[in-house]
């Protein structure tokens, strides 16, 4: 069945709305940033760059590192461009764009995201790498697709009778990473845990301004959440979104995190962009090898 022009809009070039890309413009294997200017962060170890766009928040660079082929995008900020970057970049392997019908055979891409997180558990310090063993949803943007089938319920369940949970929210979603991208991503520098997303920076992350809160405990909660081993080692707006969207569509991913500061012991890194670069070359080199 052919898709409509109004669900899977194109460019007059015949490239995805948003991200302004084509079929040929990515590889497999893709990297998400958060901020445009990290993309050339990562982008300066190539050995070659042969395409690159810029639209919006939306930044991509395609090139070769010793020898592979990699993608790297920068997604802004946020569960919902998380939702625009993993439709248009599916629609790119599996939707034929000319017939706008669904592929026969499936192409499962590789994504890794890079970002910087800060650690609720003051036995993991900053300047540490550590990866999202599980996505946390607390913003409700998975819940517009049927996830059943990708959900943890004896964990959110847990969670939520943990945690108090206000039944005027939506529903927790536990979501786990790839396990064959764990396993090539993992060594003994790493830690690993549950990565909560929150669908904004202030109040969904327990911060207050002027505004009052809803649940001004809720932090203390999240921090002390501990099932079978299993607890919330950090916060931030990604997470969840990559895995529970990667998942639903067929596609392997996994979360490594740049931890730069500890909100416990009320502790920023002295030199955050270090911490980032480290996990940059980690990442590539673990991706290559």
């Amino acid at each position: 069945m052919q898709i409509k022009s109004s669900e899977l809009i194109l460019n007059p070039d015949g490239s995805v709305y948003h991200l302004n890309l084509k079929p040929a413009n990515i590889s497999n294997d893709i990297i998400f940033v958060g901020d445009p200017d990290r993309v050339d962060n990562i982008t300066q170890h190539f050995d070659r760059i042969d395409f690159t766009t810029h639209k919006r928040e939306f930044k991509t660079t395609s090139g070769t590192y010793k020898g592979k082929r990699i993608t790297v995008i920068s997604t802004g900020i946020g569960p919902d461009n998380i939702d625009i970057v993993l439709n248009e970049l599916d629609a790119l392997v599996n939707i034929d764009l000319e017939t706008r019908t669904i592929k026969k055979n499936h192409t499962a891409l590789n994504i890794v995201r890079i970002g910087t997180s800060g650690s609720l558990q003051k036995d993991i310090p900053v300047d540490r790498f550590l990866m999202s063993t599980y996505g946390l949803d607390i913003n409700g943007m998975l819940r517009s697709y049927v996830v059943d089938s990708i959900s943890h319920p004896t964990l959110e369940n847990a969670f939520v009778s943990h945690t108090n949970w206000s039944d005027k929210k939506c529903f927790p979603l536990i979501v786990a990473n790839s396990k064959a991208l764990e396993q090539k991503l993992s060594s003994e520098n790493i830690y690993k845990g549950m990565t909560a997303t929150a669908g904004g920076f202030y109040g969904p992350q327990g911060r207050v301004l002027r505004l009052q809160i809803q649940d001004p405990a809720l932090n203390n909660k999240i921090d002390s959440f501990n099932h079978d081993g299993v607890r919330v080692t950090n916060l931030e707006m990604e997470t969840s979104a990559i895995y529970g969207l990667s998942k639903l569509l067929g596609h392997q991913a996994c979360s490594m995190n740049a931890i730069i500061a500890n909100r416990p012991l009320g502790e920023f890194s002295k030199n955050p962009g270090k911490v980032v670069s480290e996990l940059i070359v980690y990442t590539l080199n673990k991706l290559v090898s």
